[in-house]
């Protein structure tokens, strides 16, 4: 019981600094929820393990991906560049989920078929410029491999589904961002950020379960 106490209590970091964010919308407390997630990841085991890394680097370049969308004043390049850091972020995800499996092939191919239609009915008839699309098209694409990789993973239980749960909250999340700027419903932008945290929150519980 005392080790556990030692190492999950870390996680309230994180979580002070979502309550933070979400109060005050600095995009240091933004910033400090997946910064410290990186901290708890690089204290876990005596060494960082590549699959460990994997995650590391997507927390990294999702801090970058988040300066230039809460920083884009209108900037379509800005918010391109966002989506590109987002997407190598995802490809981290990916990563470390196919470390541990496979592709779980038949969910990701109906993941797929529905957000396609999805972008193709309610985003590509929103969606100016041609960058812009094919930035969105990409990040749809990754998103549901990474999603798709989470669930093939051959992990304990806990580990696996709570890492599963922490990506299926990032796709919840950016599906939100995608109805909100291009589809003009604004009624469920609250839940941007708390899903966004979770995720992030999520995914470093899953880490540390699998390193005890």
């Amino acid at each position: 019981m005392r080790k556990i106490f030692n190492t999950y209590y870390l996680l309230a970091i994180p979580v002070v600094f979502s309550v933070l964010a979400l109060v005050y919308h600095d995009f240091l407390f933004k910033a400090g929820v997946t910064g410290s997630c990186i901290l708890i990841v690089l204290t876990l085991g005596k060494t960082i393990s590549r699959d460990n890394w994997a995650i590391v680097l997507a927390f990294l370049f999702s801090i970058a991906g988040d300066w230039f969308l809460s920083n884009r004043h209108g900037q379509t390049e800005r918010f391109i560049m966002g989506i590109v850091l987002f997407f190598i972020a995802h490809v981290g995800y990916l990563r470390y989920a196919l470390l541990k499996g496979r592709l779980h092939y038949i969910f990701t191919a109906l993941l797929l078929a529905g957000y396609l239609a999805f972008f193709i009915l309610s985003l590509y008839p929103a969606i100016p410029g041609l960058w812009l699309l094919a930035s969105v098209l990409a990040y749809l694409l990754i998103s549901c491999l990474s999603l798709g990789a989470a669930l093939g993973m051959n992990a304990t239980l806990p580990v696996k589904w709570i890492y599963v749960f922490g990506v299926s909250m990032i796709v919840f999340s950016d599906t939100v961002i995608a109805l909100r700027e291009f589809a003009g419903q604004e009624q469920l932008s609250f839940l941007i950020l708390p899903t966004y945290y979770l995720a992030h929150i999520s995914i470093t519980l899953s880490l540390m379960k699998g390193n005890p």
